[in-house]
């Protein structure tokens, strides 16, 4: 097989991965009686119980450095924690913006991964990167606020479920990078498999924090069903596919190519919800993407 069927094989499972992505709002939004740590908590103990066999087969062939450990950790607590926690929160908080609007706002996390490889890599930051990254960040604003001003009425709930949305990007962009090298030292299974249960922990941690211990009451049958489903589908397969497909592809392209998320999330929302963008949204959510087009472009140079 040749490199470049593979990375077109790569790009194919990132694509697939990012539809998988899309359809994980409908799923988690049905869990609006659980508070978001709850739900972080409950998708990833279900699965690292489902990756047990294949964790021990993983751990077994690796070598646990303090370099994979310090990168496991870190990884966890930004991807798998804070930024599942603040998109579900986003997401629970809909009524405010639009389902869609939370996963355009989501998609400007490649400006924290290359902030993230200035930052800790010592990479520059170009006069073209910055000026896109300004593009961008406009853009979304008026994504969120499609008139350019918040409505007091209900200013406060969308400036919080917009805000969310941004913090799941800056979590989830600045450990890209951070996962590509975790996987060079690992391989995805077992990258995938370790972030899992490292992310059981801290979120049971972060559960018994914000004293939300008692919320596991509320967790019935129904709700494992979900649980399970987001484990099999947009969960656990879906972070294993798009780690496969990582190893191949170019963390910059990549980015371009989960640009499927969002403009996926446009239909689920004017189909299952019938909540269309106004034209100026649908404006700016095109300047938003091409905006992100260029950032990832730029960053290749």
């Amino acid at each position: 097989m040749s490199l470049k069927t593979i990375r077109h094989s790569g790009s194919l499972l990132i694509v697939y991965a990012a539809i998988l992505w899309a359809l994980d709002g409908i799923i988690r939004r049905s869990l609006f009686v659980l508070p978001p740590v709850t739900i972080v908590f409950f998708e990833h103990l279900i699965g690292s119980l489902l990756l047990l066999p294949f964790t021990w087969r993983a751990l077994t062939q690796i070598k646990i450095t303090k370099r994979v450990l310090l990168l496991t950790v870190t990884i966890s607590l930004l991807s798998g924690l804070l930024g599942t926690l603040w998109f579900t929160t986003a997401l629970l908080k809909v009524n405010f913006i639009a389902f869609s609007v939370v996963f355009l706002i989501q998609k400007l996390q490649p400006i924290f991964t290359v902030l993230s490889a200035r930052i800790f890599l010592k990479e520059k930051i170009s006069a073209a990167y910055a000026l896109w990254a300004g593009v961008a960040l406009l853009a979304a604003y008026f994504v969120t606020f499609p008139s350019g001003r918040v409505n007091l009425g209900t200013g406060a709930g969308t400036i919080i479920a917009a805000l969310f949305a941004l913090g799941a990007a800056a979590a989830w962009g600045s450990s890209t990078a951070l996962s590509k090298l975790l996987i060079k030292d690992v391989g995805a299974t077992a990258a995938t498999s370790m972030r899992f249960v490292t992310t059981t922990l801290i979120s049971f941690l972060a559960v018994l924090l914000m004293g939300k211990l008692s919320t596991f009451a509320l967790v019935g049958q129904t709700e494992l069903l979900r649980f399970f489903v987001i484990a099999l589908s947009t969960g656990m397969i879906g972070l294993w596919i798009y780690y496969k497909g990582l190893t191949t592809v170019r963390a910059s392209v990549s980015t371009i190519l989960e640009l499927v998320f969002p403009l996926l999330a446009i239909v689920i929302d004017a189909v299952m919800y019938k909540t269309f963008l106004l034209p100026e949204q649908m404006l700016a959510a095109a300047v938003l993407l091409f905006a992100m087009y260029r950032v990832t472009a730029v960053a290749r140079e």
